[in-house]
């Protein structure tokens, strides 16, 4: 497995995009927990926290798909560096201004997620024409899964670092400058300044004409639900130990066990359909967010919530390859910038109910929202059995296009296998 990845980086500007792509989103991975900090240490409520975390969840659930579909019909430089910005300078704003005007304060974050660039998508759609074979592309959307949670293992201590080391203000600056050098990285690539979408049918719904596309999206709705509850039950029991560093520990945990699992997931080929695969792995997934409600003493909370996040990773890369099998031609940004904002979504709604949920029952509450969350997703993928396993059926396109249908399957797949 560790010579696959290998393979995979030696590739020409396969290294640069994928650490710009992470370095870039960087800002948007650490977003709420920046947010409920900074909240928290400006004198603010468990509940203003999560609402401002909610409403920068739900500018960015608007902003992706839009962003998405623009960087499909425009190229990725016209698009995601000025997002980038844009971004960056709502933050600055929020992290400026604090909270003497609430007003401003829901401006400034909104602002920040509505014009954060949709540069995981934008990876995805670069990586058939940077590696070309179909199992490379397959292998990459595994180590993409696993080095997403390298940064949400990383980024965690580096705000709370920075907290530590300046103030909750710097660190939201520092994050937002580090996101736009990351961005920049990316829209001077060779493969970025070429890239163009495969020609697309015109439709008013783009990639959400798809019903299996529509039943994914709503299962991870539940699992965004699930992870932005954790992130103010964290808070809430980080405050309960006294223990500000708690909280970075915590989140580094659950990530570093998102880690583990994504890299026994990309250490083999798979079977059968990916759909199939995502209801256990899902099924899995909800199991492990149910012991966090017993919210034991701080290193077995860490082995917990180490052991929550095993399954996070298989979850999102299996769910990238059932993306790419249901999303129509020529909307490839777009149909993985829905995923990021259905992400957004649930996020938003766990952090605005995870709040209250703390303040008025307790901290094992919030920590039962993820549970509920969990399983709701998996309900949702088991409702909709039937539709997600009639793929989109399109065309047969070059190997190595942006949307490749016949591509669309894992390493020991035959080309072309239907569900």
């Amino acid at each position: 497995m560790a010579a696959g990845y290998l393979d995979i980086l030696r590739a020409r500007h396969a290294a640069r995009l994928l650490t710009g792509t992470l370095v870039g989103r960087l800002p948007n991975g650490t977003a709420h927990i920046a947010i409920v900090l900074f909240t928290r240490a400006e004198g603010g409520s468990y509940t203003l926290a999560g609402a401002l975390a909610a409403a920068y969840g739900l500018a960015t659930a608007v902003g992706q798909p839009l962003l998405g579909r623009a960087v499909d019909l425009y190229g990725q430089p016209r698009v995601q560096f000025p997002a980038a910005v844009l971004s960056a300078l709502g933050m600055a704003l929020f992290a400026v201004a604090g909270l003497g005007s609430l007003p401003l304060a829901y401006a400034a974050v909104v602002l920040a997620g509505v014009a954060t660039p949709p540069l995981e998508g934008g990876l995805r759609a670069l990586w058939p024409s940077v590696l070309k074979r179909e199992d490379q592309v397959h292998r990459a959307y595994a180590m993409d899964a696993v080095a997403q949670e390298i940064m949400f293992t990383v980024g965690p201590l580096l705000v709370t670092l920075l907290v530590s080391l300046w103030s909750p203000a710097a660190a939201l600056l520092v994050i937002n400058a580090i996101g736009v050098l990351g961005a920049l990285s990316v829209v001077l690539s060779e493969p970025s300044r070429a890239w163009r979408s495969a020609p697309r049918e015109a439709h008013w719904l783009g990639a959400l004409r798809s019903p299996g596309l529509l039943a994914l999206l709503g299962a991870f709705f539940f699992v965004g639900l699930a992870l932005g509850s954790i992130t103010v039950a964290g808070v809430a029991y980080a405050d309960d130990h006294g223990r500000e560093s708690v909280y970075g520990w915590l989140m580094a945990a659950l990530g570093l066990g998102a880690l583990i699992g994504g890299l026994a997931y990309g250490a083999r080929q798979w079977a059968g359909a990916p759909e199939r695969r995502l209801r256990v792995v899902v099924g899995l997934l909800a199991l492990g967010y149910l012991p966090l409600t017993l919210t034991p003493s701080v290193p077995v909370m860490a082995a917990l919530a180490a052991l929550a996040g095993v399954f996070l990773a298989p979850a999102i890369a299996c769910s990238f390859l059932v993306v790419d099998r249901h999303a129509p031609r020529g909307t490839v940004t777009e149909a993985f910038s829905w995923l990021v904002t259905t992400f957004g979504v649930g996020a938003a709604a766990g952090t605005a109910v995870a709040g209250p949920a703390v303040e008025l029952g307790s901290t094992a509450w919030s920590f039962a929202v993820a549970g509920a969350g969990g399983v709701a997703a998996l309900v949702v993928l088991l409702a909709t059995g039937k539709v997600l396993a009639a793929p989109v059926r399109t065309p047969d396109v070059v190997a190595g296009s942006e949307n490749d249908r016949n591509g669309a399957v894992e390493p020991g797949f035959s080309t072309g296998r239907k569900a």
